[in-house]
């Protein structure tokens, strides 16, 4: 599925604050290699049924045992494994005897005890490895599961590692076979060890996204056969919130235009990112924050909800707007699948402008039957223009002024907002009274 930059930073994918970001929040890997693996994941949600279900199963597997999880293999394993291999020890005799490990030992000192140090952690990954094909054992093995683990099964099957295999802990290695595998792992096996820290990034990244199904409570999403595209959700809700307020949305080829209005702070920017969250979740393999949710394959996801000027290149704000919808109308103009989020169109260029700007836009868009859409605007005066299009939803959020004070209920109804909340505002955070005692 095709997502830009702008996209995966305006859903919080990614974010220049880490804690903030849906990388953060599902990242429960153990290994450096675990995360860089779960970052290429999130850099590339699936396009295709058969890799996305491939990985609910695998997700499902991992989640159905995860107090069995093996943590034998840990970071700090791998990273002396890694700088091990990076070093470059004396030179190590070949099938070592007692006497010239004596011999090494006393030559070099500090060698020898990074070697003896090295070998211990790379005895630890070979019997984590073990562990882990015990984990798996009698377990269903989708296509990528099984290319994984037939490729560590066939590294550790090396005959070479036997000396290893037959010893259950590492100190019954004496100071000579420390030395031979010392050199064999450096030398012959150097490559097939990186192979197996590879291997198990992808191993942890899995892992790391089984365990956010389960912590965060997430639900598994129905992928549905459909020309047209279609997303039907009960329950959905912002993943990134501590106390989100769940919603039920539904977009279908009959009504693919969800035009949503509501006062600021009432809840539209949060639905669309939280319907734009969890499409994306869904085709990463993963569950949803949602009670249910069926949906179609997607080709791609395109946002306009972060739009920044750029004083650099002498842009304007409404420029780069415009930019985005050229880009938008661009790529989704090619029969594929698209869900499209835009958050307040036009907000760079006066009133009357912005609604003739808008209105062109929304009757241009709902051409597309291959794509489905979410705007909010506070430009309500445009919705009675555009009731005439069966293809458009109308939702707003509620704002009521109870005493002096703001209530939201974060809760969709059918129609078009008439709030005017702004000015409420400003005079409810002391504001107008400020502004009342300025030159006093």
């Amino acid at each position: 599925m095709r997502v830009d930059k702008t996209t995966l930073y305006d859903l919080s994918v990614f974010h220049k604050e880490e804690e903030y970001s849906l990388f953060h929040k599902i990242d429960h890997t153990q290994t450096n290699a675990g995360r860089a693996e779960l970052l290429k994941n999130l850099h590339s949600p699936y396009s295709t049924l058969k890799d996305i279900q491939e990985v609910q199963q695998i997700l499902s597997i991992i989640g159905n045992k995860m107090d069995a999880w093996p943590s034998r293999i840990t970071n700090g394993t791998l990273l002396i494994i890694d700088k091990f291999l990076d070093d470059n020890p004396d030179t190590m005799p070949e099938n070592a005897t007692l006497f010239q490990a004596m011999i090494y030992k006393w030559l070099h000192p500090s060698d020898h005890s990074m070697l003896q140090f090295s070998v211990k952690q790379l005895f630890e990954l070979i019997k984590g490895y073990d562990e882990i094909h015990d984990f798996f054992k009698g377990q269903p093995r989708p296509t990528k599961l099984a290319k994984v683990l037939l490729q560590t099964e066939d590294i550790l099957a090396s005959r070479h590692l036997n000396l290893i295999k037959q010893k259950s802990n590492f100190e019954e290695l004496n100071s000579a076979e420390i030395l031979q595998c010392a050199r064999f792992f450096h030398v012959v096996f150097c490559n097939k060890i990186r192979k197996l820290i590879e291997l198990y990034g992808i191993l942890d990244a899995w892992y790391s996204m089984a365990s956010a199904n389960k912590k965060l409570n997430l639900q598994t999403p129905i992928f549905i056969d459909a020309n047209e595209p279609q997303i039907i959700s009960k329950g959905l809700r912002h993943l990134m919130l501590k106390d989100p307020v769940s919603y039920d949305v539904t977009l279908t080829e009959e009504k693919n235009f969800l035009f949503l209005t509501g006062a600021n702070m009432a809840g539209k920017s949060t639905l669309i990112k939280g319907v734009g969250l969890a499409t994306y979740l869904a085709h990463l393999g993963m569950n949803v924050p949602a009670d249910e949710m069926k949906l179609t394959l997607f080709d791609g996801i395109l946002s306009n909800i972060n739009v920044e000027d750029n004083i650099v290149k002498g842009e304007s704000y409404f420029f780069n707007e415009v930019k985005r919808i050229k880009q938008t109308v661009e790529r989704i103009n090619d029969g594929k699948k698209w869900l499209v989020l835009i958050d307040e169109l036009f907000k760079g260029t006066n009133i009357q402008d912005a609604m003739k700007c808008s209105l062109a836009v929304i009757e241009g868009l709902i051409k597309m039957k291959n794509g489905l859409f979410i705007l909010s605007t506070h430009l309500y005066e445009i919705g009675e223009e555009l009731k005439k299009f069966s293809e458009i939803d109308f939702k707003y959020f509620e704002t009521r002024l109870n005493e002096n004070e703001l209530h939201f209920s974060y809760q969709l109804k059918d129609g078009i907002s008439q709030d005017r909340m702004g000015f409420l505002i400003l005079k409810k955070e002391g504001v107008i009274d400020l502004l009342n005692q300025l030159g006093k």
